[in-house]
């Protein structure tokens, strides 16, 4: 052990004595690290932002809209269309069991809602308590969602998106205030918490109106529904669990359960895997560009080791003349490079860190996210600085340790 120390002072007494030397190859070390630290904290920031952006509508849930039908089926003519009743929505929950949450969906667009002199025509929906869950339908403070009360008592209440409650109440507090719909009062229950929302179908929710299900039906007096929105105990089957949707309706509706225009499907969790596989390419992509530079580092660190041992060829035919093995040599020059590695590393970490914090307080997370460190990410990297320290200083360790004596006291 005291050797080891030894050996640790002389290597820091050789680096202080070449300071300029010392910081241009730890240079090269740093800038690779901050590289491959912070292109993959930005791919991180861009797979986050993605996601963030797909989810606003829900995460991993399916729209499912009824169509026509392409086939003649058990006398019935191509061309029919198929509506979807709240009947619908119990057979599915009852026969389909890898259905965790669904929610009939009304919607329509031909009444006003007014207070005082503002008038507004915007989307009004009819939905159950279990879609505020899954379309991420998350209230302000003092305010709530739709629960199973409002919908069994049809109650006259409304949820509002955040944009139509400043348009209608402005600064003021709308939970507790009334709104008419068409000539009816509706007591506001919750506005909408601000949300990013990247796709939708009928409009933002931000611009929406969301009613019981029940009072949809009793106050507009609708039959059919304008569609059906659930979310699966687990997304992966969600190929299975389409066919079991087009069984299921098939037989109620009389339709081919191989008619794929009878219903129209957007299953989001599609989505999710294009996000991941997208960022998965983008972070390879990121990440060889990284270890690319940390590489050039490392190439730079081995024909400095290469110079070291040039210049210390005597000294190393003395050591080896009094006694040092061919070991005790070969362990220098390899903790030199380790030495100057794990400095050039905490150096390049520690300005990652800093760096990826600052552009993280910029205003461009709307576009490419917030830049996330990994700590996966920071496992890998020091394993690939650890392989490219032992790399760039083995085989000029390997020459030094291989010089003869006597050339060696001759150079």
């Amino acid at each position: 052990m005291a050797q080891l120390f030894d050996t640790i002072r002389e290597i820091f007494h050789y680096l202080r004595q070449y300071k300029a030397r010392t910081f241009m190859t730890m240079f090269g070390i740093i800038w690779g690290t901050i590289s491959i630290v912070v292109l993959l904290a930005f791919g991180m920031g861009v797979k986050h932002a993605m996601s963030k952006n797909m989810h606003g509508i829900g995460e991993g849930i399916v729209i499912l809209w009824s169509g026509k039908t392409g086939k003649p089926f058990q006398g019935f003519n191509r061309g029919r269309q198929i509506h979807f009743r709240k009947s619908d929505v119990d057979l599915m929950q009852s026969e389909i069991k890898n259905i965790d949450m669904i929610s009939p969906e009304y919607s329509t667009w031909r009444a006003a809602i007014h207070r005082g002199s503002k008038s507004i025509n915007p989307n009004i929906t009819g939905a159950n308590e279990e879609y505020g869950l899954m379309r991420h339908e998350r209230p302000r403070r003092q305010g709530r969602w739709l629960n199973k009360l409002d919908i069994e008592e049809k109650r006259r209440v409304v949820f509002l998106g955040n944009d139509l409650k400043e348009f209608l109440f402005g600064d003021e507090e709308a939970v507790g205030r009334y709104v008419n719909i068409g000539d009816s009062p509706f007591l506001v229950i919750g506005v909408l918490r601000e949300k990013t929302q990247a796709s939708s179908y009928n409009s933002r929710d931000k611009d929406r109106a969301f009613i019981p299900y029940t009072t949809f039906r009793s106050f507009f007096g609708h039959r059919y529904l304008s569609n059906i929105i659930y979310k699966m105990h687990n997304p992966t089957l969600n190929e299975q669990t389409r066919k079991r949707v087009y069984q299921v309706l098939g037989k109620e509706h009389k339709f081919d359960p191989e008619d794929s225009e009878a219903l129209w499907i957007w299953d989001t969790s599609e989505s999710d895997e294009f996000i991941y596989y997208f960022s998965l390419g983008f972070n390879i992509f990121m990440g060889i560009i990284g270890i690319m530079t940390l590489t050039v580092g490392g190439i730079g660190l081995a024909n400095i080791m290469y110079v070291v041992v040039q210049e210390r060829t005597r000294e190393i035919g003395i050591r080896r003349s009094i006694g040092a093995k061919r070991r005790h040599i070969m362990l220098q020059f390899m903790t030199e490079a380790i030495i100057i590695i794990g400095f050039g590393a905490f150096i390049g970490f520690t300005a990652s860190l800093l760096l990826v914090k600052l552009i993280g307080m910029l205003p461009f997370d709307e576009y490419v996210g917030n830049p996330t460190i990994s700590w996966p990410v920071v496992a890998v990297s020091i394993s690939v600085l650890g392989l490219i320290g032992i790399i760039a200083g083995f085989f000029p360790a390997r020459k030094a340790a291989n010089m003869t004596v006597i050339d060696s006291i001759r150079f």
